[in-house]
C-alpha cells in the first residue's frame, strides 16, 4: 500500500540484492553516495516495499551526517517510514531521532533549522515532540524569517494535536503576540491561520483592531482575512456583520486579483443589499476586462451568472460591462456573454445592446476574425432573440443583416432568413422596405434552403402591384432563358442560357449526350450554365445571377417545387391587384412555361437522378391551379399558409411564456414565521449598506426567499447501505453528485467489542472515474463510527460503478478480515439535464452525431401520450416538439427529446410509436450524442425504465 508522504515519485518494484546495495552505501559510501542510496530507499518505501533492515542502519551513519541533502532526505526518510510498534508506542529508536532532530532545530545554518520545522509539522508522536517544544519556541524569535515562518507553522501543528493542548498551553498567546510584533507576509498569514484555527476569538479581535490597516496587508494574509469573515459568518455569528462588510469593501480596491475574486464572492455572501451585489458585479466585470486568461473569464462569467438569478435587477445595470467582454477572441467566452445579456434585456437596454451587437456584426465583415462566420451567426441568433422580445429594435438591424443572405457560412445565412420571415410577420410597418430589400438581394443568395425561405416570404408578402411584378421579375431573372437544356438535330449543343456577347468574363459548362427522339433519330442533348471565371464581375451580370437555375440544375427539385409555388402565389395576387388582364394573363403564362419546363427537366436524362414524386405533384398541382382557379382554393393559397405561419409564432411565444413561469421559483412563508420591524430597531451604528441589507432580507423573508430548495427528506433517498446488518463492520454512504466530483460520505460503525486496528476503506471504480484520495488507516473502538470521505472524479457521462471492501484487523486474529461492500451504481441522470435547442440546430446535430442506439419499445403502458411522459421524466429530458403537434388521437406519435450534461455532451432522442391494433405501442427510440458513452448509458436507463416501472 502506498504511503502518504509530501514526495511521490515512480520507482520499479526493488529486490533484496538492491536493498543490500543501499545498505552498503549507506554505510561506506560518501556524502553523494549515501544521499544517492536515500532516494533509492525512499522510493522503494513509497512503492510499498518495507526495508525494515535499513533502519539501524541510518541511524548509525546517516544520522551522524553533516550534509544537507543527506539529512533532508532523512527527514523525508523519517516521514514515510512507521514510527510505532503494534501497540501503537513509538519505536525506542526514535528516542535516538529526537536528540537528532533538537540539534538541527539548534543549528546555526538557517536551511536545516527550516526544514526540521517543516519536518515536525507532519509528526504526530507526542513522545518525540515533547522534547522539542522549548527549541521550536525558541525559533520564534530567530532573527531569519525563514526560520520564524516554520516555526508558527509547527507551534500551530502540535497544538492541534489530539494532546497538543497540553505540549504547549500556551500556543494561542505566544502566537498572538507574535503576530504583532511579525513584519514577514508568510509567517504572519501562518500565524493568523494559526489563531482561526485554534483561537477563533482572539482571529476575530485581530482583525477588527485592526480594521483600518488591512487595506494596507499582504496579499496571503488579506486572503486568510477573508476566509475567516466567510467561516465566522457561516457560523451563523453575525454580531460584526457590518464591520465586516467595511473590511470586504475595502480590499476590494487592492492590486491583487485573487483576493478582489474572493472578496466580491464573500460580499455577496455576507449581504444582499443592492449596494453590495452591485459593488460585486462591478468587480467581477473589472476582472472580465483586465484577465486574458480564457478559462478565468469563463469562471468570471458563471459568478456574473449567478448573481443573475438571484438579483437580476441589480445586473441590469452592468450589462454594457459584459458586453465588452466580446472582444475575447474565444468563441465559448463569446457565447456565454451573448446568453447571459439575452436574460438581462429589458426596454431601457435593449437599444444599447443591439446597436452594440450590430457594431460586432460589421467588425465579421473585415475577415480577419478567426471562425468569423460562427460569431457572426452567434450575434444574428442574439439580435434575433432581442428583436423578438422587444419588435421596436427590429428596424434598426433589419436591414444589415439582409445583406448576409448570401453568406459563405450557410448556418448563419439560414439563421438570418429565419429572422427575416418572423420580422416581417410581427413587425407589419418594415414589410414594404423589407420586401424590396429582399428582391435587391435576392440574387446573392447560394444556399437552397436560404433561397426556398426567401421565396416562400417573396410569396406571402409581396402584396403591391409593383412588389409583385418586381418579385415575379426577379425570380424570372435568376432562372434565365427557357428551356433549361435544348436538343439539336444536328448533334451539336446550343446554350440557351448565353446571349450572345452579353458576358465577357464567363466560362460556359455543358453537358452532352445522345437521346433517342420520337421518331428514331439520333440527337444530342445539353445543359449549359455559366460559372464567373474572375471575380471582376459586376453583381448584376448574368452569370452572378443565375442562383436559382445553376441550384436547380444540380438536381434540387425541391426548390424548383418552391419556386413554382411562389410564382403561383404571385400570379394569384397579381390578378387582384392588376386591373389589367392582359398583364395578368401574360404573368400567368410565363410561370406556366417555367413550370414546364422544370419538369420537362426533371423528366429528362440529362440529370443523373429524375425529378421526385412529391416535387412532381406539387409542380403539377401548381400548373393545374392557374389553369382553373376556384375562390376557395385561392383563399387557401393567399391566406391560410399565413395565418399558419402566425399562429405558429404565436404558439411559440405562449410556450416560451409559460417555461419562464414555471423556471420562476414561487414561495410564500409560512404564517407563523418571525417579522422583524426594522424601523422600531435602533439604527445606532449601522451603515448604509446594512440598512439596506435590512430591508432586503425582511423581504426576502416576506416572499419567502428564505425556503429551502430540497426537503431534508430526501436526501435520505441518497442514503446507500454497503454491508449487512450481521457484519462485524456496518457501512453507508451518503452519495453527493456535484458536477464533476462525486462525494461519498461514509459511515463505519464497530458493531464488535473488540478495537479494529488498521481498519482501511478500499475503493476501486469502472467506467470514466477516478478516485482522488489515496485510502487511509483508522483505529476504531469498540461500537464507535468513524465518518470517511471518499472523492471521486467524473470524466464523462458514461454510468460508472464504485466498488471495494473494508479490511481490518483485530488483536485476536493474525490474519486481516475482509468485508465485501455492495456496488454503488453512479445514474446518469445525476449528469444531463433539460435544455432547449432550435429546430434547426436539432436537426444539424442530428445528421453530425455518429453514435446511434437504437431501443425497441417494450412496455405495458397502452396511451402515446403517457408513454412519452413517462420516458421525459425518466431520462430527465426536455420535450422540443410542441404541445400543439401532440394534440389529438391519430394512434401514431414523433417527439424529439434534448438534453445536455455537465461536460457539455449533447443528448438527443427521437420517439417514434404507433399504436397497434390490440391496444400495444410498438416503435423504436433512437439516441444519438457525439460519444459512446451517453449514448449507451440512456439507451440502458430507458431500456430499464420503458415498461413503466419506477
Amino acid at each position: 500500500m502506498e504511503k502518504p508522504c509530501s514526495l511521490l515519485v515512480h520507482f520499479d518494484k526493488g529486490s533484496a540484492a538492491m536493498a543490500n546495495e543501499i545498505k552498503a552505501d549507506l554505510e561506506g559510501g560518501d556524502g553523494p553516495a549515501k544521499a544517492d542510496a536515500m532516494r533509492r530507499a525512499i522510493s522503494l518505501l513509497l512503492n510499498g516495499e518495507t526495508l525494515p533492515q535499513l533502519f539501524i542502519t541510518i541511524v548509525r551513519y546517516v544520522l551522524p551526517s553533516e550534509d544537507h541533502t543527506v539529512q533532508k532526505l532523512l527527514l523525508l526518510y523519517l516521514e514515510i517510514i512507521d514510527r510505532r510498534d503494534p501497540a501503537g508506542r513509538a519505536l525506542p529508536e526514535m528516542i535516538l531521532i529526537c536528540q537528532n532532530l533538537r540539534n538541527n532545530l539548534q543549528s546555526p545554518n538557517e536551511y536545516i533549522r527550516g526544514v526540521t520545522l517543516r519536518f515536525l509539522c507532519r509528526l504526530s508522536e507526542p513522545e518525540v515532540l515533547e522534547p522539542l517544544v522549548p527549541s521550536v519556541l525558541a525559533n520564534l524569535e530567530h532573527r531569519h524569517h525563514f526560520i520564524r515562518r516554520h516555526a508558527v507553522s509547527a507551534v500551530s501543528a502540535i497544538y492541534r494535536l489530539p494532546h497538543g493542548d497540553q505540549l504547549i498551553p500556551d500556543a494561542p498567546e505566544l502566537v498572538e503576540r507574535f503576530l504583532a510584533s511579525e513584519q514577514d507576509a508568510s509567517a504572519r498569514r501562518n500565524a493568523f491561520l494559526m489563531l482561526c484555527a485554534c483561537a477563533q476569538d482572539r482571529a476575530v479581535a485581530y482583525l477588527l483592531s485592526n480594521a483600518d490597516r488591512v487595506a494596507e496587508w499582504p496579499d496571503l494574509l488579506q486572503m486568510a482575512v477573508v476566509d475567516l469573515i466567510h467561516k465566522v459568518c457561516r457560523s451563523q455569528n453575525r454580531a460584526n456583520k457590518g464591520r465586516y462588510i467595511t473590511i470586504i469593501t475595502s480590499l476590494l480596491s487592492t492590486p491583487s486579483t485573487a483576493v478582489v475574486y474572493e472578496c466580491a464572492g464573500a460580499l455577496v455572501s455576507l449581504s444582499s443589499a443592492p449596494t453590495a451585489v452591485r459593488a460585486a458585479a462591478n468587480t467581477y466585470c473589472q476582472l472580465l476586462s483586465s484577465q486574458s486568461d480564457n478559462n478565468v473569464k469563463l469562471i468570471l462569467l458563471d459568478r456574473l451568472n449567478e448573481l443573475r438569478t438571484s438579483h437580476r435587477d441589480v445586473m441590469v445595470g452592468v450589462v454594457m460591462d459584459v458586453l465588452r467582454a466580446l472582444a475575447s477572441p474565444n468563441l465559448d467566452v463569446k457565447r456565454k456573454v451573448l446568453d447571459l445579456v439575452l436574460d438581462l434585456l429589458t426596454t431601457r437596454n435593449v437599444e444599447e445592446v443591439v446597436l452594440y451587437l450590430k457594431k460586432e456584426v460589421v467588425k465579421t465583415q473585415a475577415g480577419d476574425l478567426e471562425k468569423g462566420g460562427e460569431y457572426r451567426q452567434m450575434l444574428v441568433q442574439a439580435i434575433h432573440a432581442c428583436a423578438v422580445e422587444y419588435p421596436e429594435v427590429a428596424g434598426s438591424v433589419v436591414h444589415l443583416l439582409m445583406d448576409f443572405l448570401g453568406d459563405t457560412n450557410v448556418a448563419a445565412a439560414v439563421d438570418v432568413v429565419l429572422f427575416v420571415r418572423e420580422i416581417i410577420e410581427t413587425n407589419p410597418k418594415l414589410r414594404v422596405s423589407m420586401i424590396q430589400r429582399l428582391i435587391d438581394t435576392f440574387y446573392q443568395i447560394r444556399a437552397s434552403r436560404v433561397c426556398s425561405c426567401a421565396l416562400w416570404i417573396l410569396g406571402e408578402y409581396s402584396l403591391s402591384l409593383s412588389e409583385v411584378e418586381s418579385a415575379i421579375a426577379t425570380i424570372k431573372q435568376c432562372l434565365g432563358d427557357l428551356p433549361f437544356y435544348t436538343v439539336s438535330d444536328e448533334g451539336e449543343a446550343t446554350d440557351s442560357a448565353k446571349p450572345a456577347q452579353a458576358v465577357v468574363n464567363s466560362v460556359t459548362v455543358s453537358s452532352r449526350r445522345p437521346v433517342v427522339l420520337a421518331d428514331g433519330t439520333y440527337a444530342t442533348q445539353s445543359a449549359a450554365t455559366e460559372t464567373i471565371s474572375t471575380p471582376s464581375v459586376a453583381p448584376g451580370s448574368l452569370a452572378s445571377t443565375l442562383n436559382l437555375r445553376s441550384l436547380i440544375l444540380s438536381g434540387d427539385f425541391f426548390l424548383a417545387a418552391v419556386v413554382s409555388c411562389t410564382l403561383t402565389k404571385l400570379v394569384l395576387r397579381l390578378e387582384e391587384v392588376q386591373p389589367s388582364k392582359v398583364e395578368s394573363n401574360k404573368a400567368c403564362t410565363g410561370a406556366l412555361l417555367i413550370m414546364t419546363s422544370i419538369l420537362q427537366l426533371g423528366q429528362s436524362s440529362y440529370l443523373p437522378h429524375p425529378i421526385d414524386n412529391d416535387s412532381y405533384d406539387r409542380i403539377v398541382l401548381c400548373v393545374r391551379l392557374l389553369c382553373n382557379t376556384g375562390d376557395d382554393v385561392r383563399k387557401i393559397w393567399l391566406q391560410s399558409c399565413r395565418q399558419s405561419f402566425a399562429k405558429m409564432l404565436a404558439e411559440k411565444q405562449f410556450r416560451e411564456t409559460e417555461e419562464m413561469k414555471a423556471k420562476a421559483q414561487i414561495s410564500h412563508a409560512q404564517p407563523d414565521d418571525l417579522i422583524d420591524f426594522y424601523h422600531l430597531k435602533s439604527r445606532k451604528g449601522m451603515s448604509q449598506l446594512e440598512l439596506e441589507d435590512e430591508v432586503h432580507d425582511d423581504l426576502k423573508a416576506a416572499t419567502g426567499g428564505f425556503t429551502k430548495d430540497a426537503d431534508d427528506a430526501n436526501k435520505l433517498n441518497r442514503i446507500l447501505q454497503l454491508t449487512g446488518f450481521s457484519d462485524p463492520v456496518y457501512a453507508e454512504a451518503f452519495v453527493t453528485v456535484h458536477h464533476y466530483d462525486i462525494v461519498l460520505d461514509v459511515t463505519v460503525i464497530n458493531r464488535t467489542k473488540e478495537t479494529l486496528q488498521n481498519l482501511c476503506l478500499e475503493l476501486a471504480t469502472m467506467g470514466d472515474l477516478k478516485l482522488v484520495d489515496r485510502p487511509q488507516n483508522y483505529t476504531l473502538a469498540p461500537e464507535s463510527s468513524k465518518q470517511i470521505r471518499a472523492n471521486i472524479k467524473v470524466s464523462s457521462t458514461e454510468t460508472g460503478v464504485i466498488f471495494g471492501n473494508i479490511v481490518y484487523e483485530t488483536s485476536n486474529v493474525m490474519e486481516r478480515s475482509v468485508v465485501v461492500l455492495n456496488d454503488i451504481h453512479i445514474d446518469i441522470m445525476d449528469y444531463i439535464s433539460p435544455a432547449t435547442c432550435a429546430d434547426v440546430t436539432f436537426r444539424n446535430m442530428w445528421a453530425e452525431f455518429e453514435w446511434e442506439n437504437k431501443v425497441a419499445v417494450n412496455t405495458v403502458i397502452q396511451d402515446e401520450k403517457e408513454f412519452l411522459n413517462h420516458i421525459i421524466k425518466s431520462t430527465n429530458m426536455k420535450c422540443l416538439t410542441p404541445p400543439s403537434v401532440l394534440d389529438g388521437e391519430c394512434g401514431f406519435l414523433a417527439a424529439n427529446l434534448y438534453a445536455k450534461s455537465v461536460f457539455d455532451e449533447d443528448a438527443l432522442v427521437n420517439i417514434s410509436i404507433e399504436k397497434q391494433h390490440d391496444g400495444k405501442l410498438s416503435g423504436y427510440i433512437r439516441i444519438r450524442s457525439k460519444t459512446q458513452g451517453i449514448a449507451l448509458s440512456l439507451g440502458d436507463k430507458i431500456t430499464l425504465k420503458q415498461k413503466g416501472g419506477s
